[in-house]
């Protein structure tokens, strides 16, 4: 499962490169989101100029520290932070996500880049959040 979403990642980002998307509002992907999904998720319909925000978990699965060198997002309008950047085996983290809806308008999607230190397995871990935003 992580490798599916591993590749399905790379693929997106690869492909929002290439068309220079990646910091630009971004055609929503998804129909209806997974809900069994922690790696994405939907605001759903929100009014323009709202701040949303969300807390996505990391959880360490190895049996090595792992630490978090970095996060970035896909565009300025969303900003995301870590609350510990060294988790033990078995331990996990949140990863606040804040998303400024102002001018914005339509279907959003938004990425979310963790850079870890664990080169075999997972180093860059991605999270999606998407709204549609109305005019008020």
């Amino acid at each position: 499962m992580k490798i599916k979403l591993s590749l399905i990642f790379w693929f997106l980002c690869l492909s929002l490169l290439e068309t220079g998307c990646l910091a630009q509002k971004v055609a929503v992907v998804a129909d209806k989101p997974d809900t069994r999904n922690s790696y994405f998720w939907d605001f759903g319909q929100v009014k323009e100029g709202e701040v949303l925000k969300h807390n996505f978990r990391l959880k360490n699965e190895s049996k090595d520290i792992l630490k978090i060198k970095d996060v970035h997002t896909s565009c300025g309008c969303t900003v995301s932070e870590v609350k510990k950047k060294t988790l033990l085996a078995d331990e996990e983290t949140l990863i606040e996500v804040q998303f400024d809806s102002k001018g914005y308008s339509g279907p959003i999607e938004q990425y979310i880049y963790v850079h870890t230190d664990n080169l075999d397995n997972n180093p860059i871990i991605g999270y999606i959040i998407k709204a549609e935003v109305v005019k008020k």
